[in-house]
């Protein structure tokens, strides 16, 4: 096969392959952005200090065998890579995922491409990946992260009886999720594509937060530890002093005119009396709240009131996702779904949280949930203290969240399942990739 068809085998089985069906819009980003393919060459220490050996050294993509596609995504295929050098049982297994420079230069995404990248350098926590190589190829860029052989939490959801998680679970998973965000937050990176598709399983049942390429990446500034007292109340800054992401082009998919609230959603005309908050006793928050973006990012059924409303949105907007998040483990819908994207968006601005009767729900994750949901950011629990105040809400009572990894999943993956994909390699033609 010459070497422009193997190009066009790879492209096919990476972008136009068949999957799971989602019946509803992937993530999306109307934003733009300048750069230039020269920062890729930038060097990467190839692999963490504690990565397998054979990754001390630079590796280039004819190291692996690519012996499957795992998913894909908007700019990205996600294959099981396994190394050469330690194939057959037992041997480990990556999740590779590769993007084609060419098209990334084409589509104007390789700043997001770098900011995952960036953000992916950052991380250490268990709850999120490990950027174990990023693999610069003539054609391609790789990185290699652990592969969760539990797959993500949506295809999980429709094994489960009725096609939802117990309550348990949804704590259990939410709990994780929590902590993986606010570790994020105290990074300086606002997550923005929160949803169940992003949340995948380990081979210990544990959750690992993925996909970073519609994250916002702040600058060092913008994320200074507090630690909140009666004394010492949280700092606010004003908007004008804040940080703002470079201007984003406006997306076809905003709210219509026509059905949108007359008024803003977020700054009522009726004043109420501020209420005064007290601190049971000093709390870390690490909250990026002087940061503000007008990027119109994420999937429709997830997106927050401000992001649809291009008033600006900060940090606020991943507590509004983990509502979301919630209201879908539990009930197995998302609460503002219309009939097309329009609806709704314009649900998502106007439309007052409703909970279905069946399956009953405590009246703490309820109340939880409508908090998280709350329209207003400034008003959103966690919009000020952060993962905090969420960790204090009595639908978290009795979690240990210094132990949280010692707590016993919903569910692990057979080992049956790791077995299998250790022999996969034996079974599936391998996919060559270096050489084009």
């Amino acid at each position: 096969m010459e070497s422009q068809d193997l190009t066009d085998h790879l492209h096919s089985l990476s972008f136009t392959s068949t999957t799971a069906e989602i019946k509803r819009s992937t993530s999306f980003s109307s934003s733009t952005t300048t750069s230039t393919s020269s920062h890729f060459n930038t060097p990467l220490p190839n692999a963490k200090p504690h990565a397998p050996s054979f990754l001390q050294r630079p590796l280039s993509l004819s190291d692996l065998h690519f012996t499957r596609r795992l998913g894909s995504g908007d700019m990205s295929a996600v294959y099981l890579a396994v190394p050469k050098e330690s194939a057959g049982a037992g041997g480990a297994v990556f999740a590779a995922k590769v993007m084609e420079k060419e098209d990334l230069a084409r589509r104007n995404k390789e700043g997001r491409a770098r900011t995952e990248r960036e953000i992916l350098e950052m991380l250490d926590h268990p709850f999120l990946p490990t950027l174990y190589a990023f693999i610069h190829a003539p054609k391609w860029l790789c990185f290699l992260t652990p592969f969760c052989p539990g797959g993500d939490l949506h295809v999980l959801r429709q094994r489960f009886p009725n096609k939802r998680f117990l309550e348990s679970a949804v704590r259990f998973y939410a709990s994780e999720v929590l902590l993986a965000l606010e570790y994020l937050h105290m990074l300086g990176v606002i997550y923005r594509d929160l949803k169940p598709e992003n949340v995948l399983i380990r081979s210990e049942g544990h959750i690992m937060l993925t996909d970073f390429d519609l994250s916002l990446k702040c600058d060092d500034s913008t994320s200074t530890a507090q630690i909140i007292s009666d004394q010492n109340p949280p700092r606010t800054v004003p908007r004008n002093d804040s940080h703002v992401e470079p201007t984003r082009a406006t997306s076809s998919c905003m709210i219509p005119n026509c059905i949108a609230p007359t008024a803003s959603c977020f700054h009522p005309k009726r004043k109420k009396k501020k209420k005064q908050t007290h601190f049971n006793g000093p709390a870390f928050v690490a909250e990026p709240v002087n940061v503000r973006s007008m990027s119109f990012v994420g999937t429709h059924e997830y997106l927050a009131p401000e992001i649809v409303s291009g008033e600006g949105h900060g940090s606020a907007v991943d507590w509004w996702t983990l509502g979301i998040f919630m209201f879908e483990l539990f009930y197995g819908v998302t609460p503002f779904k219309g009939m097309d994207h329009e609806l709704t968006l314009a649900n998502v601005v106007a439309r007052a949280l409703e909970f279905p009767k069946e399956p009953a729900a405590s009246a703490a994750m309820k109340e939880l949930i409508s908090q998280l949901l709350v329209k207003d950011p400034a008003k959103r629990l966690g919009s000020v203290m952060g993962a905090s105040a969420i960790k204090h809400h009595p639908f978290f009572q009795g979690v240990n969240w210094a132990l949280l990894r010692c707590t016993t999943p919903p569910f692990v993956p057979p080992p049956s399942s790791a077995k299998a994909i250790y022999d996969d390699h034996q079974t599936c033609p391998e996919i060559f990739i270096d050489c084009y």
